[in-house]
């Protein structure tokens, strides 16, 4: 049985790329919900999977942070 690749080679454009592709998939799936009107479908588990692929993708972006003195945002 073949073993999965562990290396991977992409640019922070194909990852911002692929970020955006999830994050349509799930408006689509959330967009589907709603006109069903329905509380409960096939697609709920779909879009929570998509949501956790995309809070998984933000944790590991490297945000800056000056190394000396105070951080002021904004």
């Amino acid at each position: 049985m073949p073993g999965y690749n562990t290396s991977f080679e992409l640019s922070v454009e194909d990852l911002a790329l692929i970020e955006d592709a999830l994050l349509k998939s799930k408006l689509s799936l959330t967009q589907a919900r709603l006109k069903e009107n329905s509380k409960e479908l096939p697609a709920d588990d779909d879009a929570r999977q998509i949501h956790e692929l995309l809070g998984r993708l933000h944790n590991q972006k490297a945000f800056y942070r000056p190394r000396q003195g105070a951080f002021i945002s904004g």
